[in-house]
């Protein structure tokens, strides 16, 4: 870890919402003059562009094997911690985006959906390195990803509800039919266990929507289930790294409640304040420390 490069890693599944922490993140910045921010996506770091990797998972099916994104070999792993231990001794390192639809083609010059733009170096001095992705946390063999990191957030909904959030996701903004969403998270299930869900014993905070009404079965549930019908269970691995004052957020955060020593229980519609209010003073931290270094 780095004073005078922070790093902030936010992990999650596929529909999870990390997008959520991202916003608040975002409101952050802009509040604390946060101007120049690295952003990088985990999607940047698939190691397959969008034709090879269906044709991998086809023969990967074809033998009665499993293959994912989620999967550690279908990541370049050794790239990222290399990006994230760089950023953090130097302030530099290398990224790519990967391009999801037309319109990030024309805002990346044309290049094509499915594929990545060339790598290139990070601007120069950045404020920090702000990760989205699914590896954020990855500890595996000599691959060490959340060593590097400043503060790691893991974005972790109870499995139905992120099944919920990934079919309406796929169903209605890319197209999929919910059969073939259904038969993308059994293809994912092993990954999912031995990759991802690991990582949620690494992070330093996690947030957890649990909802309220009744998900049992996530592959017929017509809505996802709203802010209003769910409780977020914040758990705060270590609060005196953080300096986390609990008493102050059960004031803030109206009919919160602590569950555990390190977990505090918030109504789901005050989740981005409750991040918004336990990120400031980090960033805070963060700012302040990198200022001081520099003297």
């Amino acid at each position: 870890m780095s004073k005078q490069h922070p790093i902030i890693s936010i992990t999650g599944s596929s529909g999870a919402g990390t997008t959520n922490a991202k916003r608040a993140f975002e409101r952050l910045f802009r509040r604390l003059n946060i101007q120049r921010p690295a952003i990088v996506e985990g999607d940047s770091f698939h190691r397959y562009d969008r034709v090879e990797m269906r044709r991998r998972v086809a023969a990967a099916q074809s033998r009665g094997e499993y293959f994912s994104h989620f999967a550690l070999e279908a990541n370049l792993l050794e790239e990222l911690e290399a990006l994230f231990r760089e950023y953090g001794e130097n302030g530099t390192g290398r990224r790519r985006h990967y391009i999801h639809d037309e319109e990030e083609s024309r805002k990346h010059g044309g290049t094509k959906p499915g594929t990545f733009t060339p790598w290139e170096e990070l601007p120069a001095n950045t404020d920090l390195l702000f990760y989205e992705g699914l590896h954020g946390a990855v500890r595996h063999g000599n691959i060490d990803i959340r060593r590097y990191a400043d503060l790691s957030v893991g974005i972790v909904p109870i499995v139905n509800l992120e099944w919920i959030q990934k079919i309406h996701r796929d169903t209605a903004e890319r197209g999929y039919k919910p059969e073939d969403v259904t038969a993308t998270i059994l293809r994912r299930m092993h990954d999912y266990v031995h990759v991802i869900t690991p990582q949620f014993s690494e992070t330093d905070i996690n947030f957890q929507r649990v909802p309220t009404v009744d998900t049992s079965n996530p592959f017929a549930a017509r809505d996802i289930p709203t802010a209003e019908e769910s409780f977020v269970i914040i758990r705060i691995n270590e609060p005196r790294k953080f300096a986390v004052d609990f008493g102050y957020l059960l004031s803030k955060l109206r009919n919160s409640f602590m569950s555990r020593h390190n977990s505090i229980v918030i109504p789901g519609r005050k989740l981005e304040l409750a991040m918004e209010i336990i990120f400031l003073p980090i960033l805070e931290r963060m700012m302040e420390e990198k200022a001081r270094s520099r003297d």
